[in-house]
């Protein structure tokens, strides 16, 4: 109703919240001084729900999982790379077919077929955790590849010998001595992953396979 006014400001008085779930407030950003008037800064759907709160909601949920699933495949990569690129050998061959495998199944497929096989009957917070081992499943294997190629660079370095004639364990060479010297490589790769992570979910959920009402998340507000 455009010809109804309601004037709206900065950090006024609304509904009760805890702020990060401690601070007991009523303080908003922005909002109506009228509490009793509706302020909708993106519409409201057709079951007249706030667009806005519902966006800030979901990408809490896509955020995370995308988050989640990238540190999951950090540890999975990181782990799995430098063991193949330390040891070599029988090690270092069994990794890299594994790897061939997994890189070789279409993406897409793959994930469209884990999701669907989801119970129907299992509770929100079940699917959010199984959609996140399968966000993380693919994507591991380029960070593996990418950390084994830079441990058989290093591995016969002057500094990495040195610390072996020191008597360091092998523990201690990867993690304390070869790892700390990709750190920069790592942060990078990682980073650039978490956007194809949140894509990844918001392409199953959009698709009604992957997180489902009343989950909030990108793909369920697409669908």
């Amino acid at each position: 109703d455009e010809t109804k006014v309601a004037p709206s400001g900065f950090f006024v008085k609304g509904a009760a919240y805890d702020l990060w779930g401690l601070i007991p407030m009523n303080r908003h950003l922005i909002g109506p001084l009228n509490q009793n008037d509706p302020m909708y800064l993106l519409g409201a759907d057709r079951l007249g729900r706030d667009v806005f709160s519902r966006l800030v909601y979901g990408t809490r949920v896509s955020m995370s999982i995308g988050l989640v699933g990238v540190a999951m495949s950090l540890i999975l990569g990181v782990v799995l790379g430098s063991i193949s690129g330390f040891y070599g050998g029988w090690v270092d061959t069994l990794i890299q077919r594994v790897i061939e495998v997994v890189s070789a199944m279409p993406t897409i497929p793959l994930w469209l077929g884990l999701a669907a096989a989801i119970p129907l009957t299992w509770s929100p917070v079940n699917v959010y955790f199984v959609i996140t081992i399968i966000v993380s499943l693919l994507g591991w294997t380029s960070l593996a590849r990418e950390v084994r190629g830079r441990f058989l660079a290093l591995r016969g370095e002057d500094f990495v010998v040195a610390a072996r004639l020191d008597g360091s364990s092998e523990a201690r060479l990867i993690f304390r001595h070869i790892l700390p010297s990709l750190t920069s490589h790592i942060l990078a790769v990682v980073t650039l992953a978490v956007p194809t992570m949140i894509v990844a979910e918001t392409s199953l959920s959009f698709l009604g396979i992957g997180l489902k009402p009343p989950v909030v998340s990108w793909g369920v507000l697409l669908q």
